[in-house]
């Protein structure tokens, strides 16, 4: 995956991550890997990664699409940043491990009932009768 495209899966994992079971093992995660072993910078991006966890909790509704959106833009930023300004060999390995760790949320967000891909959710959405329904539902951009 290039940098841009995990920096981009990596924001929208924590957008998903937000507010479930697995947050707390993510959030810590991903301040490890994001500030690449460096103490005090990843102490940065367990405050940047509550900051968004704190904007999307009060988020309802559609506003809550809209912040999830920016949220999502802004991690994807600035996870390209810290990418670019790493050395060669420390950037395959950050990437590296920035994809283990959204191929992980992914499986989270899938044994959790569902799976997103892009503005798209696939999974169980209703209950009725016992029976599961599957829906398709687009937010935001389709395509």
């Amino acid at each position: 995956m290039l940098a841009e495209g995990v920096a981009a899966a990596f924001g929208l994992a924590v957008v998903q991550a937000v507010g479930t079971d697995a947050w707390s093992a993510f959030r810590d995660r991903a301040a490890r890997v994001v500030g690449r072993g460096d103490g005090e910078t990843a102490r940065v991006e367990l405050e940047r990664l509550d900051r968004t966890a704190s904007v999307l909790d009060r988020a309802d509704g559609a506003e809550r699409e809209r912040v999830g959106l920016r949220q999502e833009g802004a991690w994807q930023a600035h996870v390209e940043r810290v990418l670019e300004a790493l050395p060669d060999g420390e950037r395959a390995d950050a990437v590296a491990e920035l994809e283990a760790l959204v191929e992980e949320q992914r499986r989270r967000s899938r044994t959790g009932g569902g799976d997103f891909s892009g503005n798209v959710f696939h999974g169980t959405t209703a209950a009725q009768g016992g029976q599961y329904n599957h829906q398709t539902n687009y937010f935001g951009r389709k395509g």
